[in-house]
C-alpha cells in the first residue's frame, strides 16, 4: 500500500464523515421535533420497543461482519437523542428548588466550629479527619457508624464524619449499606493519609503478641504484615482507637492493637512496629454529613443513590445520560437491597457541579422516575 493510496482513502473517510455529520444534525433536529410532540401529548421519551425494532432492522441491513459495530453506533445515537429530548422536556423538580435554596443559604466559608459526631473513641482516624476539616470541633463519640447517622438525622450533632473508601482495601461497605436508611447530605469530603502502627503495653515484645485487635478495614490494609506473624489471633473490633483502649485496659500482656500513632500517648502504649500498612500511599476518603443540604462555593463533586429496574441495559442507560453531558463518573458502588432477589442500589460519584443547567435538568428528570433517586450532595473533597 503506497502513501498516495492511504492519503486517498483518508480523504474518502473525511468525505463520508462530512455526510455523516450532516445526517446526524438532521436526525437530531428531527429528534427535537419529536420531543416537542411528546411533551405536548405527554408521551415518554424512552421507547424500548421502538429502539429494538430499529436495531433489528439495522443489524439485518448491514449484516456480517459489521452488525455488532452498527448496534454500538446506533445505541450511541439513541443515547444522544434521548439526552436531547430529556433536556427539552425536563420539568423543574423539587430537587432543583432545594438546590437553589441551598446555594442561596449556604455561607461562603465552611464553619470553623461545630458539634461533630465521630465513630469510636479519641485517637480514631475519624477524629483526625474531623480536626482537619474543623479548627475547633466539639466531638461526640458513638460506638457505631449507625450512631453517627442517627446523631445527625436527629439533630444531636450538626455534622458527622464517616469513612467511605480506602485506596488499599476498597469501600467501607457498612457505611454504604446504612446510607439507604437515613436522611442526610454530604457537605464536604476529605482524603486522609493513613499510617497504621502495631501497639502494645510497655514491656510487651512483638514475639509476646498472641492476639491483635483492630477494625476490619485496618486489618485488611495491613494484610501482608499479619501474614508474616505465626500463631497470632486477629480479632475485629468497632474501631482502631477502641482497639488501643481495649489493649490498654486489658489484664493481658500478650495483646496488641493496630491503630494511629496518636493512640500511643492517649492510652500509654508502645509502638512495636511502625507503618505496617500495605502501601505508604495509603489514603482513606471521609465524608462530612449534615441534615440540611449545604453547597459551598466551588463545590465540584456530586454523589447520588439510584435504584434501577432489574432489566437489561438499565445501568448502561443511566450511565449514558451522564456520558452524553460529558460528565466523568469517578465511582460506582453497588450494594444489595435487603430482602430483594439480587437487586442492587447504586452509588455514583460524579465530577460535576450544580451550577450546570443541563445537569439540573437531568437530575430533575431522574428524580421524576419511579425508581429510588437520592441526591446526596454537591461538595468539595480536600486533601
Amino acid at each position: 500500500m503506497t502513501d498516495i493510496n492511504l492519503d486517498q482513502m483518508r480523504q474518502d473517510i473525511d468525505n463520508i464523515d462530512e455526510k455523516l455529520t450532516d445526517l446526524f444534525k438532521e436526525r437530531m433536529e428531527k429528534s427535537l421535533e419529536i420531543a416537542k410532540y411528546k411533551k405536548g401529548h405527554k408521551v415518554p421519551v424512552f421507547s424500548d420497543k421502538r429502539e429494538k425494532e430499529i436495531l433489528h432492522k439495522v443489524s439485518e441491513q448491514i449484516g456480517e461482519p459489521f452488525d455488532g459495530y452498527a448496534r454500538l453506533l446506533f445505541n450511541t445515537i439513541f443515547d444522544a437523542s434521548r439526552s436531547c429530548q430529556n433536556n427539552y422536556m425536563a420539568k423543574r423538580s423539587d430537587l432543583a428548588d432545594r438546590i437553589e435554596e441551598a446555594l442561596k443559604e449556604t455561607p461562603n466559608l465552611f464553619p470553623k466550629k461545630a458539634v461533630v459526631a465521630c465513630q469510636g473513641v479519641a485517637g480514631s482516624y475519624s477524629q483526625a479527619a474531623c480536626e482537619k476539616l474543623f479548627e475547633v470541633p466539639s466531638i461526640m463519640y458513638f460506638n457505631s457508624f449507625e450512631g453517627v447517622f442517627n446523631a445527625v438525622e436527629k439533630g444531636l450533632c450538626q455534622y458527622g464524619i464517616l469513612p467511605i473508601e480506602n485506596s488499599s482495601y476498597g469501600s467501607v461497605g457498612a457505611v454504604y449499606d446504612l446510607m439507604q436508611n437515613y436522611n442526610f447530605h454530604i457537605a464536604k469530603g476529605i482524603r486522609l493519609r493513613i499510617s497504621h502502627n502495631l501497639m502494645a503495653k510497655p514491656g510487651t515484645a512483638l514475639s509476646d503478641v498472641k492476639e491483635i485487635f483492630s477494625h476490619e478495614q485496618a486489618l485488611g490494609q495491613c494484610g501482608d504484615f499479619l501474614k508474616e506473624l505465626k500463631d497470632v489471633k486477629v480479632t475485629v473490633v468497632e474501631n482502631t482507637a477502641i482497639a488501643a483502649k481495649m489493649v490498654a485496659e486489658s489484664d493481658r500482656e500478650d495483646v496488641a492493637a493496630i491503630c494511629s500513632k496518636e493512640c500511643a500517648d492517649l492510652y500509654g502504649l508502645d509502638v512495636l512496629k511502625k507503618q505496617i500498612q500495605l502501601s505508604d500511599n495509603n489514603y482513606t476518603r471521609f465524608i462530612c454529613i449534615s441534615k440540611k443540604m449545604e453547597i459551598y462555593p466551588g463545590s465540584n463533586k456530586i454523589s447520588l443513590i439510584l435504584s434501577l429496574p432489574h432489566t437489561p441495559r438499565s445501568l448502561y442507560l443511566a450511565i449514558s445520560k451522564f456520558a452524553a453531558l460529558g460528565i466523568n463518573l469517578t465511582k460506582l458502588e453497588s450494594r444489595p437491597i435487603p430482602g430483594s432477589d439480587f437487586e442492587f442500589m447504586f452509588y455514583f460519584d460524579l465530577d460535576a457541579s450544580v451550577y450546570s443547567p443541563e445537569l439540573i435538568n437531568l437530575l430533575s428528570e431522574m428524580e421524576s422516575q419511579p425508581e429510588t433517586f437520592v441526591f446526596l450532595g454537591c461538595y468539595t473533597e480536600v486533601i
